[in-house]
């Protein structure tokens, strides 16, 4: 987390962890209201690119300035799309025209975003998350009743479908395979 001399905080994911909403969740939880999107994706996820930067920027009340690689790097040629859009998933500039060097500007109102994080309701999504149903229940359900969410943190998240997974890691795209294992995982597994 950047805070910047005007007061804006920014934050910075780097390419498919704007895939992930809890990557912008945990961003906006840590104040930011500004979240860089940097990547280097090619034309055939575009649509999920765009309706990500949006769920994004909508989901946690913050603006979202997202760039995308363009040309090729002698194995894939990116797509080039640049979008700014605004805490209510408004696109505020779009840059599509796949050239490199394109620049695209726009303005930001963090003092906007400051307001609708304190004074909207129903789509205050992120204080809702924690607050659901706050019209039935005093402060809301203040729960966590998302399996997913407590298998990650039981180190058990496991995928109905997980032994059908085919691409398990990158070496049908040239990488080699892994070898290293995650200090988290190995660290629990030892203390088991």
């Amino acid at each position: 987390m950047i805070p910047r001399p005007s007061g804006s905080k920014i934050a910075l994911i780097i390419c498919h962890d704007g895939m992930f909403r809890e990557m912008a969740r945990a961003c906006a939880y840590k104040g930011a209201e500004i979240m860089i999107r940097t990547a280097g994706y090619t034309a055939p996820i575009r649509d999920s690119w765009r309706f990500t930067n949006q769920a994004n920027a909508f989901q946690n009340l913050m603006v979202t300035a997202n760039v995308c690689m363009c040309g090729s790097d002698g194995s894939f040629d990116s797509m080039g799309d640049g979008m700014i859009v605004n805490f209510d998933r408004s696109i505020i500039a779009h840059g599509t025209t796949g050239r490199a060097d394109e620049i695209i500007t726009a303005e930001g109102r963090p003092d906007l975003m400051r307001e609708a994080r304190i004074h909207w309701g129903v789509e205050n999504n992120i204080y809702q998350l924690w607050h659901r149903g706050y019209v039935a229940v005093k402060g809301g359900a203040m729960d966590c009743p998302y399996t997913f969410m407590q298998d990650m943190v039981a180190g058990t998240y496991r995928l109905p479908w997980e032994d059908q997974v085919k691409v398990t890691d990158g070496t049908a795209f040239g990488f080699p395979a892994p070898v290293r294992s995650f200090a988290a995982r190995t660290a629990a597994k030892v203390a088991e």
